[in-house]
């Protein structure tokens, strides 16, 4: 395992922000942070969940069952220069929600931000590849409310074609998507050539 990860691509639209966002390369799992030009609106490929939608909410909390994913979550925003923060390094196995996208459980794509691995140790989202459709993912909130999500469908794509629409446009619903590297790791550059990116919807809400 390399010491160093990535960030994955952040220029993409958010619920309040629709300018581009230059994406710098960080050393993470979680944001393979690449320039990516803001996309616009793009439809969710799932139906609209029959669950109702939640005001809006800080997380606290991330926690993928079936990978055995644990996390608090950090804030993250933007850096001075428009690049996308990361989680610190030295630390790969603290998660961070980009609080540019909406919170988990309101209208729209929440993002989540993990590490692969870093300083030589294995990241949050280590196995985030491992992850099926069907596996749940929950997103605690500061309201004492979890968002309950239901995975759709894993992606892993080549960086220069990070999907920026469908990562951050806007949805009919409320989903969530995971992001970390993937894909082979590059040691002239130091990071990761891909991005692996889950996709899910809002299927339940339960009482912290």
């Amino acid at each position: 395992m390399t010491s160093t990860d990535e960030t994955p691509p952040t220029r993409g639209r958010s619920k309040t922000d629709s300018a581009t966002l230059k994406i710098g390369i960080g050393l993470i799992v979680v944001l393979a942070l690449i320039g990516l030009v803001v996309a616009g609106t793009s439809k969710s490929n799932s139906p609209a969940s029959d669950v109702q939608l939640l005001a809006a909410s800080t997380p606290t909390t991330v926690t993928v069952p079936s990978i055995g994913a644990k996390s608090s979550l950090i804030s993250l925003g933007q850096n001075s220069d428009g690049s996308l923060q990361v989680p610190p390094l030295a630390n790969p196995m603290q998660a961070g929600w980009y609080d540019k996208s909406p919170s988990p459980g309101t209208l729209g794509p929440a993002v989540v931000l993990g590490h692969v691995n870093g300083d030589g140790k294995a990241g949050i989202f280590y196995r985030l590849k491992d992850v099926k459709a069907g596996d749940q993912v929950m997103i605690a909130r500061q309201d004492g409310q979890t968002a309950v999500f239901t995975v759709s469908h894993i992606d892993t794509v080549p960086k220069a074609a990070f999907p920026a629409d469908q990562v951050y446009g806007d949805t009919p619903d409320s989903e969530l998507r995971l992001i970390t590297c993937g894909g082979v790791f590059d040691p002239a550059a130091r990071s990761y050539e891909a991005n692996v990116i889950v996709y899910a919807n809002l299927t339940e809400v339960r009482k912290t």
